[in-house]
């Protein structure tokens, strides 16, 4: 098993649900897992205080990524895991992809940010900053210079992501900012491709795509080997690997209590339920 893998655990990024009580999601679906990649940055407590200091640098696009950077080399040089992820992540890179072949590192707006600065630092590569509105600043690789991105025309881009769901921000925001520069993003490497069809929707752009760590049944399967689940909840993890829609719509039907006491819970909790229910997202009616 590899290093980050275990980190995930420690961490507890890749968080399970109990048993029979699968987790809300934004989008009002359900689901067993639930993971934040950027807990890896050393702890849930350092990625959040990273988190609230990248939003007050916000403000000021352009002394932003310096100031980032500045974070995540002090992190770096005293964090132990994140130290460990970030080298066995950069090791990845050079055993796959061809650098002579890459002219730039990107990173978007916010979470890619633990991760491609680093990276970008450590394979002596400038660093594009991508913010949500789509404009870009460039950086050399110790950060110590940075300007409004120019053309690129031609260059081949290497971005690197926390994480990959349907690769809706890739889709939106990073591969469209990189072409208006000009430029080709080539690669992507994501620390955890959560398999729900974003590598294969980065691929069709034209993006060779890797990933370090795959949420499919070989991790689930690790989870159970280390006591940190049971033999029924790694069923359900295995059946929504294979089926999400499927296993939680089966799921809401033999437990039709869990719904309604969702649509009375707390706040959050019930506007979730609410929209799974007005959207009517398990066919349910």
């Amino acid at each position: 098993m590899s290093d980050i893998m275990s980190y995930l655990f420690e961490t507890k990024a890749i968080k399970f649900c109990e048993e029979n009580k699968p987790f809300w999601y934004t989008s009002g679906k359900i689901g067993p897992y639930f993971i934040n990649t950027h807990f890896v940055y050393g702890s849930e407590a350092d990625a959040t205080e990273l988190l609230s200091y990248i939003d007050k640098c916000l403000a000021d696009k352009m002394a932003l990524p310096q100031n980032v950077f500045t974070k995540v080399l002090e992190q770096y040089n005293t964090n132990e895991i994140y130290h460990n992820v970030i080298n066995e992540m950069k090791e990845y890179i050079e055993n796959n992809i061809n650098l002579s072949d890459v002219d730039y590192i990107s990173g978007g707006e916010r979470r890619d940010w633990f991760f491609s600065n680093m990276i970008a630092h450590l394979l002596n590569k400038p660093h594009i900053t991508i913010y949500k509105d789509l404009t870009t600043v460039v950086s050399d690789s110790n950060f110590e210079n940075t300007t409004p991105a120019p053309k690129i025309l031609d260059k081949k881009v290497l971005h690197i992501a926390d994480l990959v769901t349907i690769a809706s921000s890739y889709i939106r925001a990073w591969i469209p900012a990189i072409r208006l520069l000009g430029g080709n993003m080539a690669y992507s490497c994501v620390v955890v491709d959560r398999m729900q069809g974003g590598n294969e929707r980065i691929e069709n752009e034209g993006v060779k795509s890797y990933s370090l760590v795959q949420v499919d049944n070989t991790l689930f399967e690790t989870a159970l080997n280390k006591g940190i689940i049971n033999n029924s909840q790694l069923e359900m993890l295995e059946g929504f690997y294979k089926d999400p829609d499927g296993t939680m719509r089966n799921f809401l039907v033999n437990h039709p209590d869990f719904l309604e006491n969702a649509l009375h819970s707390d706040e959050k909790t019930a506007k979730r339920a609410k929209l799974l229910v007005d959207e009517n997202l398990y066919n349910l009616n």
